[in-house]
């Protein structure tokens, strides 16, 4: 929308295939900068007009997102920043960015019509004056929705308190529906019902204040229709018993909706237990017959950094050490790295166009109703940038922070601003490398690792996940995924068994058997945008002890096999083999293992997929299905288990499933590759009533690609901090000038740990 109120709705195309902006091409900032809260309200001021004007019927419209859409042309995109597209290109000499592309600076905004159900996505372009030119309409299929929105999240309590019948449910059990607190979640399965946005509630009361209400769940699920905002149905859970194993219902199969749900549960109504199981301050120190109080042996542990930081930051683009690269973020994944280089001695080496958690399901293995609903994405129904923490100085992050905020839009398309949504800072990482010569006057060297890391934390309903890109010295891209927060916690009855698909936690507290698979989306550019993905085994040597190849029976070696077509690029991990992919550049050899330079994926924490094959997990999720799906690269292919699969019942066209169909080649091209990790979460009683971290993590790592240790060039330096600790003292630590990095010297003068 103009500043006049206007809507321009024209569009043009450069040569490049970017969009230009009445004729004259724009680049607004960095390309992939997140929009501003200026960008999303001139966008949802105009989509909104448009939307009035064109849409027939009622209308009562909420916006579920307002993002940008990123340049899709990768070779535009990089020339424009100077990072080289090729081999060729990689010279000590650099690559000039070329100003002359045109990128233009576009949104996409997704909205939900409340009144007749359907939605509408709306791409668009903003110039540097805001003014915004629509450019594309598209009406969603009436089975496809949209995310559930945080407000709609908010909205799914209060319809469910206000509902008489679920007043009436709390009070049978002794409760006031003031008391009630609900988790609202996406359905899982809409067999029961078609055409209805939906929610589902998961119901707990609190009974002091601040008190753990996940100590006291309800025994009642309600499913409410969020464009009408009520509640349509309420589901009874049912219970195992030795005369029903199975369950109580006689089948895990849902009962129509023309019985009565609790009769078909085949049981009576359960009330909560009322211990408490506190993690609060408040309510644990005023619970003075616990005997609770907190640790009082543990010394301050403070992260200084007297000459402040070592990384340098000009809005998203952050260069620290040898690294370069721009931080994204976005409703739907929160963080993502983007053009990711590494300075090799002077020449700029392009690495990775973009890595980010592009979806992740979260499956649970209780077979009987309602509990199958429980399969959640948390990134693609919900938005983990949109539920992102505002992280805590001194808290969330130690030692000097440079946090980023982000914006996100509301139902009205106003900017909602997250403070300190991103935290970015160093961190000490232990030993870097280090060698001692123990012959007599041999040296010993020591060299500590530091790493930068970029962070956020998001909260999704029960469970808080932590993402860390940790960037290393040595030229390791770790990310690190964290696992904390709550339980999904059902009731058991007086005697009822948690059974064999969950673990009783605390007394007749049952939490499900449950999976967290994550879909991380690398878009390598490893020395240029064609690559291929190799796959090493490694493997004993056929020869037989005794023979003339194997006499001794010690060999072993390694298989490496290429990826040829997409048929060949779905792979599955085996930890037997310790098998492993690298992202290799076909066209530049190293040096001297005469192999392509490459960089290896190393991932501990990769799991199966537990539900049947053809199970609606398995088809909503295709991606959890294998452990590795290379594809060729196109334009927004950027969602494994397709753009919408909030309610999906079928596998829709656009997921990773769709994109290996014909057998396409992946062979020195542009590619995508997709790594499926994660964990089986078998609850224990320790994760109750708030899971300590649960860690995992993916490693890249650089194989053939540098001459030598990229490491080399990291000083040794005197932690001028560090004192020895002696029947109590802290006498200073006196340390050798020469190359000393914190540690003792002996009387050879060498260093060493």
């Amino acid at each position: 929308m103009a500043n006049d109120g206007t809507t321009n709705t024209t569009a043009a195309v450069s040569v490049n295939g970017t969009k230009q902006l009445n004729g004259k091409p724009k680049a607004s900032r960095h390309p992939l900068d997140p929009l501003t809260g200026a960008e999303i309200s001139a966008t949802s001021k105009a989509v909104l007009k448009y939307l009035v004007e064109h849409v027939a019927g009622p209308k009562a419209f909420k916006i579920v997102y307002v993002t940008l859409h990123e340049p899709q042309d990768k070779i535009a995109l990089l020339r424009y920043l100077g990072i080289p597209t090729c081999p060729e290109e990689v010279t000590p000499g650099g690559f000039k960015p070329d100003k002359s592309v045109s990128l233009a600076r576009c949104a996409e905004t997704c909205i939900i019509n409340a009144a007749s159900g359907l939605s509408y996505v709306v791409r668009s372009t903003l110039d540097e004056s805001l003014k915004v030119t629509i450019d594309d309409f598209e009406q969603l299929e009436e089975h496809e929705q949209p995310a559930i929105t945080v407000e709609e999240l908010f909205e799914c309590e209060t319809v469910i308190r206000a509902d008489p019948k679920v007043q009436q449910l709390c009070r049978d059990v002794g409760f006031e529906p003031d008391q009630l607190f609900v988790d609202g979640w996406a359905i899982g399965i809409t067999t029961r019902f078609e055409g209805i946005r939906l929610q589902q509630g998961f119901c707990y009361f609190r009974v002091r204040d601040e008190g753990n209400f996940y100590a006291h769940p309800a025994d009642f699920v309600p499913v409410i229709d969020s464009n009408a905002m009520k509640v349509i149905h309420i589901d009874f859970p049912t219970q195992s018993t030795s005369q029903h194993p199975i369950s109580s219902a006689g089948t895990t199969a849902p009962p129509s909706l023309d019985q009565d749900a609790l009769k078909a549960a085949g049981r009576d109504r359960i009330a909560p237990p009322m211990q408490p199981f506190d993690y609060l301050p408040g309510p644990l120190l005023a619970d003075k017959q616990s005997g609770f109080k907190y640790r009082d042996d543990i010394k301050p542990l403070h992260v200084v950094q007297p000459e402040g930081v070592s990384f340098k930051i000009d809005g998203h683009h952050v260069s620290w050490q040898k690294w370069d690269f721009h931080i994204g973020f976005n409703w739907r994944e929160g963080v993502t790295l983007n053009t990711v280089t590494y300075n090799d001695d002077g020449t700029i080496r392009p690495l990775y166009r973009s890595i980010s958690i592009a979806d992740m399901v979260v499956p649970y293995g209780e077979p009987a109703w309602p509990a199958p609903r429980k399969c959640a994405f948390d990134s693609s129904e919900y938005g983990m940038g949109t539920v992102a923490n505002s992280l805590s100085l001194g808290c969330d992050c130690l030692g000097t922070i440079q946090y980023l905020d982000t914006v996100c839009s509301d139902h009205a398309g106003n900017p909602v601003t997250i403070k300190n949504a991103v935290c970015i800072h160093e961190e000490d990482a232990g030993l870097l490398w280090k060698h001692s010569d123990l012959r007599p006057g041999g040296k010993a060297h020591a060299t500590r690792a530091r790493k930068l890391v970029v962070s956020f934390v998001c909260t999704v309903a029960n469970y808080e996940y932590s993402f860390g890109y940790e960037l290393l010295q040595d030229g390791t891209l770790t990310l690190v995924t964290k696992l904390t927060g709550m339980l999904n916690i059902y009731v058991l009855a007086e005697g009822e068994k948690a059974g064999a698909h969950g673990v009783e936690v605390a007394p007749r507290l049952n939490a499900h058997h449950h999976q967290h698979l994550f879909s991380l989306r690398i878009d390598p550019m490893i020395d240029g945008i064609r690559n291929s993905v190799v796959e090493t085994d490694i493997v004993p040597m056929k020869a037989k002890t005794g023979s003339k190849e194997n006499y001794f029976g010690n060999g072993w070696t390694s298989e490496k096999t290429l990826l040829k077509t997409t048929k060949e690029g779905v792979r599955d991990a085996d930890f037997s083999k310790s098998r492993s992919w690298s992202m290799i550049q076909p066209g530049k050899t190293h040096y001297s293992s005469k192999q392509p330079v490459g960089w290896k994926i190393m991932c501990k924490d990769i799991v199966p997929l537990l539900a049947q094959p053809d199970s609606l997990v398995a088809t909503r999720a295709p991606f959890a299905k294998h452990s590795l799906w290379v594809t060729p690269n196109k334009p927004d292919r950027q969602w494994p288990a397709g753009k919408w699969a909030t309610q999906s019942m079928v596998t829709p066209k656009d997921t990773v499933q769709a994109w290996v169909e014909g057998d396409q080649k992946i062979d020195d091209e542009d590619i995508l590759i997709w790594l499926t990790f994660g964990t089986s979460h078998i609850a224990r009683p320790e994760d109750f009533p708030v899971m300590p971290v649960e860690h995992l993590s993916v490693t890249l790592k650089p194989v053939g690609f540098f001459n030598v240790n990229p490491a080399l060039d990291v000083p040794s330096t005197i932690d001028a901090k560090s004192r020895l600790h002696e029947h109590g003292s802290t006498d200073q630590l006196t340390a050798a000038q020469d190359s000393s990095n914190g540690h003792a010297v002996h009387v050879d003068n060498a260093c060493c740990a």
